[in-house]
């Protein structure tokens, strides 16, 4: 059975209180129904920034897309957590990952880490920071019970099955490591390896006898409205530190990070997606909130 769509928008750029209050409120004007925020130096802090979101707007959720749990302790994570939900009338949503730039790590003088130990340290904060906000003697006390929604965000195996024991969202990234590249770098994966990943993801939720998945979470990467679908995706260059990525022009035009055409054949894309793979939570950066809220429109209510 499909779930409804769920809209979100990632704001990537700092700003004054004013200006980042504006964003917040145009994006809820917009229909966005996810505020989210990254976890990477250079961008907003996380929390300061959420209890901003949550002061100026009174629908949208907010939440974190997703936290690099190398930068975390569980006991204060759990206390940041449990604060900003009360803070925001429980309408907090913790995104985790493992963390993925390693020169991030670097200047903020912390251990990287092999891919294995930071699977390792995601799955100590996972089930120290549940057990801590579920834990009816921990202050600060947060609004949502038994906790804030967890999303886990990732593709690999291990992170898979953490995702089929723990979380209400699981995110998938659609990139995998550049084979001979440096960590941190990533290619985009193809439409065939990600719907595997879904299958994997599926596959582990019913061996610890899950009866009812998580939502399915995808960052589509570029939006653009066109009457020429083709040459918009010439123009595809993936964000953050990737290749450009090995998939020839069809592959694209069939892959959920790319969403080009006409506002109706984007919002079909978006329904294809949902029957192919099972995504139903869809988010942007927000470079292209305002032309993907005109989809938002068009699928309102499905």
């Amino acid at each position: 059975m499909l779930r409804p769509f769920r809209f979100g928008v990632i704001m990537i750029s700092p700003a004054p209180r004013a200006a980042w209050r504006e964003k917040c409120r145009r994006a809820e004007r917009l229909g966005y129904d996810v505020l989210l925020v990254p976890d990477h130096l250079g961008m907003p802090a996380p929390f300061p920034a959420l209890v901003a979101a949550g002061e100026a707007t009174e629908r949208p959720r907010l939440g974190t897309f997703v936290l690099n749990a190398g930068f975390w302790n569980p006991a204060l994570l759990a206390r940041e957590v449990a604060d900003t939900d009360a803070l925001t009338d429980g309408r907090l949503e913790l995104g985790l990952g493992t963390g993925y730039v390693k020169a991030e790590h670097d200047t903020a003088g912390l251990p990287f880490g092999s891919p294995r130990e930071r699977v390792d340290h995601l799955e100590h904060v996972v089930t120290e920071v549940d057990r801590l906000l579920r834990d009816p003697e921990h202050q600060p006390r947060h609004a949502q019970t038994p906790r804030p929604p967890l999303a886990l965000g990732g593709n690999g195996d291990r992170l898979l099955r953490l995702a089929a024991r723990h979380a209400d969202v699981v995110a998938f990234t659609g990139a995998e490591q550049a084979p001979g590249e440096p960590a941190g770098t990533l290619r985009l994966a193809s439409a065939h390896t990600l719907q595997a990943r879904v299958a994997a993801y599926h596959r582990f939720a019913s061996e610890v006898g899950r009866t009812t998945p998580a939502e399915l979470n995808y960052l589509v990467q570029m939006v653009e409205i066109t009457d020429d679908r083709r040459a918009a995706v010439r123009s595809y260059a993936p964000p953050g530190p990737t290749l450009v990525p090995v998939l020839t022009e069809d592959e694209l035009l069939d892959h959920p990070a790319v969403l080009v055409g006409s506002v109706k054949e984007m919002a079909e894309q978006l329904r294809a997606h949902r029957e192919r793979y099972g995504f139903s939570y869809f988010v942007v950066l927000d470079p292209f909130m305002e032309p993907f809220a005109e989809v938002i429109e068009e699928l309102r209510g499905e």
